[in-house]
């Protein structure tokens, strides 16, 4: 099967999700990963309450929803996926029978989630364990509707290094990633020691990216994307590759022209796929 391109929606911040899509129409793509989370274009309270207002927004769109980016609460550590605090857990997958039934009825195949942080007074091992138990737990919501699970290693997260990230896909086979190779690649990690995590892969975000740099211009950075186009082929990867360029106060992740970059990474991939 092919892998199709997507663009994400928080590549436009500032744009309303029907603008963001309009922007997506116009770069030729087909389909649009979008945020469910404070602040993101899609309306987090809707969805929690279950107004099916959102799903008729989304659907008039004219767009493929391929991912939906989903946090319990704002940011990556409030209430995050690996929480100590059973009451907070509890809440969380409530909260999440919501997002699974509202990613059934715009036809998203997987959800994205952060993987949580190491907490205070918590080893790194105990951290782990704890997102292994709780990703288990919202699988058994996830998985009987046929929404895949992908979690998203990333800089300042529980989950920064290729090893760390193999614990956990390793120890929950159910459970999937968001591969973005970036996150690995501005800690210094070289491609080929990323690319064993394609076998992961329910989602791929792509930006060019270097050591120290989160995103770059696409020939400022050390990705080789025809090399791992080929990685994620050998792994049988058949998803959508989002190309995620963004204008963001998040590790000085505003230090190119989004619709820029983002034309010069399409007409590269589009001559590779």
């Amino acid at each position: 099967m092919p892998m199709n391109l997507s663009l994400t929606s928080w590549s436009f911040p500032r744009c309303t999700l029907e603008e963001a899509a309009g922007i997506a129409r116009a770069l030729g793509f087909e389909a649009l990963d979008a945020g469910a989370y404070p602040g993101g274009h899609l309306n987090r309270e809707a969805i929690l309450k279950g107004d099916t207002s959102e799903i008729e927004r989304v659907k008039s769109l004219g767009l493929h929803i391929s991912n939906v980016y989903y946090t319990f609460a704002a940011g990556f550590t409030e209430r995050a996926l690996n929480t100590p605090d059973a009451k907070v857990r509890r809440k969380n997958r409530e909260d999440f029978k919501r997002v699974i039934e509202f990613c059934t009825a715009v036809d998203c195949p997987s959800v994205m989630l952060l993987p949580g942080i190491q907490h205070p007074g918590m080893s790194k091992a105990d951290a782990i364990q704890r997102c292994i138990e709780a990703s288990r737990e919202l699988l058994a919501v996830s998985l009987p509707a046929g929404v895949d699970i992908a979690i998203e290693p990333h800089v300042m997260g529980l989950l920064e290094s290729p090893r760390d990230t193999l614990t956990v896909v390793e120890a929950v086979p159910e459970l999937e990633l968001a591969l973005d190779y970036a996150h690995f690649a501005t800690l210094g990690f070289t491609q080929a020691e990323i690319d064993p995590l394609c076998a992961f892969a329910a989602h791929v975000h792509l930006r060019q990216a270097k050591p120290g740099f989160l995103q770059t211009r696409l020939e400022h950075g050390t990705l080789n994307f025809p090399a791992m186009i080929d990685a994620l082929r050998q792994a049988n990867y058949d998803g959508y590759l989002a190309i995620e360029y963004v204008h963001q106060d998040y590790l000085q992740t505003d230090n190119v022209d989004v619709i820029s970059e983002t034309v010069k990474l399409r007409e590269l991939l589009r001559n590779w796929l």
